[in-house]
């Protein structure tokens, strides 16, 4: 069985939004320093595979959300890099809080890119060892993303700080465009359960994006947000987001 790795987490108020619960973007963050924790645990941080000439690159993700954490909450992230095939790599990730409750299930998709022509790589055995990741043939598809539909559209033009060490947008960012224009109103009274989310094409330094969405309702939710990051015309991500109505 693939190996499983912890770590404790403890929430911090800049770490949440105006309703003091954890933001997606920094969601994402911390399960990702979970997963490059068991790396560097293992010897095969960053720097193991960029002797390869390699990096990993995030591809898909779908997370399950029973409750956002809130500021000042203690919770354990757990990964487990549970299977692979010729070129992906499946990992999943739980979040759960003091109590043993789980409040999120991530399920993500990871492929090798090849530094230099930034293409797809073949995964190689020997990075992957270690994780004892059962090896299958089949690929996972995962859900379709929902279309855009009559969508609004807000541009954003990539800083600096968006760009993370394989010299493209954080994947963290695609969410912080793609929630910021649904505005305070929406945001303040509502809570994701679901979302998917697919990475298509990177995005560089100084490009102006395009966040477009849609929203609408869809059988017993209050609201499902559909969206794009575009450059130009090309579709860079897309993703679907399911909305409950936030407690009072």
């Amino acid at each position: 069985m693939a190996k499983k790795y912890s770590e404790i987490h403890d929430i911090v108020y800049y770490q949440c939004d105006t309703n003091g619960t954890l933001t997606l973007p920094t969601l994402l963050n911390i399960i990702i320093k979970t997963s490059s924790a068991q790396s560097d645990a293992l010897n095969r941080g960053s720097d193991y595979v960029a002797s390869f000439g390699l990096a990993w690159v995030i591809t898909q993700y779908d997370i399950a959300i029973t409750r956002l954490p809130s500021s000042g909450e203690t919770v354990t992230v757990t990964t487990q890099a549970t299977s692979y095939n010729k070129f992906f790599c499946y990992r999943n990730f739980w979040v759960h809080d003091e109590a043993g409750n789980e409040c999120v299930f991530i399920k993500s998709t990871f492929v090798l890119m090849n530094i230099e022509n930034r293409k797809m790589s073949s995964v190689i055995e020997d990075i992957i060892a270690p994780y004892e990741s059962e090896k299958v043939k089949r690929i996972e598809r995962g859900e379709k993303i929902q279309p855009v539909e009559n969508g609004r559209s807000q541009d954003y033009r990539v800083r600096f700080l968006d760009i993370d060490g394989n010299k493209h947008v954080n994947n963290s960012k695609y969410l912080d465009w793609m929630t910021d224009v649904l505005g305070f109103d929406f945001l303040t009274t509502h809570t994701p359960e679901r979302v998917l989310i697919k990475f298509d094409k990177e995005v560089e330094y100084g490009e102006i994006v395009d966040s477009i969405w849609s929203l609408k309702k869809q059988d017993s939710r209050p609201a499902v947000s559909c969206h794009q990051i575009k450059v130009n015309d090309t579709i860079c991500a897309e993703a679907t987001i399911f909305w409950q109505t936030k407690n009072e």
